[in-house]
């Protein structure tokens, strides 16, 4: 059986600045559509696949093998690939972690954070250990101000704020007690020393695939603390006893996150991605703070190099500097409705010269309307 994706009709690609889900790397898409009708000769596309069949398992684990590589996951941890987005971690790792403890301490440094503390607070009593709230979350609590409970059962941290683009930078120091992190918006973008981590946990929709995926990576002695009575979907040892298939995966994502591994293997791994990601971050954070028109309000040390939000001189003309961008070919640069603005999200799959594409014209916009 032929390739079947070979001669399709080109199609116009835009520049896709959106939170999630977000940008792919074309040449992923390209061998996706090539791959639809016929896996490697299987007959099958990935989507008609069983999950428990020698096709699809080959495929889960050379993804797991991938990940594991890019990361450098030490082999005390356990890689599961779940459903439920990251917003349903926020329940997952209380169950999981909270091990008959009464209290988690929570870092609130944005939307995210709020939504995780919220979520925490069902099951057990939250410690709010730090809070950028008094500033509209623009800055990230340094660690020196964080009241840290040593009798907690862990440390929740929002590694990378989407919405407010505030990033964590360093990785906190919490003792004997597990360091929880919401990576969902920069995991893979810059390297991580995973054996600080308790548990870390990402949506896949940003650096790594399609919506409908979530990963997390957690250590094995963290694992068998979640009470008799929680529903098994929600322990991770039910998943991580099953190689995350428990139940039916998402399998078509998983195809694809194993795709995107593959495509950053090839750019040199997290380190190559990395060194690309700051001089893209730079060239947008530069022309930023050059320009008394725009205006991006997070503390220099505390800025995403994944999201990048700001404003205009004057908001009367965001409708204006969104239509000359999409009639240039560049979509989803609105901001989120909680904070408004623009925002610009820059991740692995965005190329430099898209950024640099933005970066004229937010010069050309300032020259005829600032």
């Amino acid at each position: 059986m032929g390739r079947p994706g070979r001669g399709l009709k080109e199609v116009g690609r835009v520049l896709n600045f959106s939170a999630g889900p977000a940008v792919l790397p074309e040449e992923v898409l390209r061998q996706a559509a090539e791959e639809m009708l016929d896996w490697h000769g299987s007959g099958m596309s990935v989507m008609e696949m069983s999950h428990r069949g020698p096709e699809f398992i080959s495929i889960a684990e050379e993804a797991e093998a991938d990940l594991r590589e890019l990361l450098e996951v030490p082999t005390e941890y356990k890689v599961l690939f779940l459903q439920g987005g990251a917003t349903l971690q926020f329940s997952m790792v209380p169950i999981n972690l909270l091990g008959g403890k009464a209290s988690a301490d929570y870092v609130n440094t944005g939307e995210w954070s709020k939504k995780a503390i919220k979520e925490a607070k069902r099951f057990c009593r939250v410690n709010v250990v730090a809070s950028s709230e008094d500033a509209n979350f623009s800055y990230m609590p340094v660690q020196e101000e964080w009241q840290l409970d040593p009798a907690a059962a862990y440390v929740h941290v929002c590694a990378n704020e989407t919405i407010g683009g505030v990033e964590l930078n360093w990785i906190p120091a919490t003792g004997d007690v597990p360091l929880v992190a919401d990576m969902s918006s920069h995991i893979l973008s810059r390297p991580v020393a995973v054996a600080r981590y308790g548990v870390i946990y990402a949506g896949a929709q940003k650096n790594i695939g399609p919506a409908g995926l979530a990963i997390v990576i957690v250590r094995d002695d963290l694992l068998g603390k979640a009470p008799a009575n929680a529903p098994s979907m929600l322990d991770y040892k039910v998943h991580a006893d099953a190689q995350s298939m428990s139940n039916t995966p998402p399998t078509y994502a998983v195809y694809i996150a194993g795709l995107v591994f593959k495509w950053l293997k090839r750019q040199g791994g997290v380190a190559g991605i990395e060194a690309r990601n700051i001089e893209k971050a730079k060239l947008l954070y530069d022309f930023l703070d050059g320009s008394t028109f725009y205006r991006n309000p997070v503390r220099k040390s505390d800025r995403s190099r994944m999201n990048v939000p700001f404003t205009l001189a004057d908001s009367k003309l965001d409708a204006a500097f969104l239509e000359g961008a999409k009639e240039r070919g560049m979509v989803q640069l609105k901001g989120h409705r909680s904070v408004g603005g623009m925002r610009a999200s820059i991740y692995n799959a965005m190329p430099l010269e898209g950024v640099r594409r933005l970066v004229d014209y937010l010069r050309e916009f300032e020259a005829k309307r600032g």
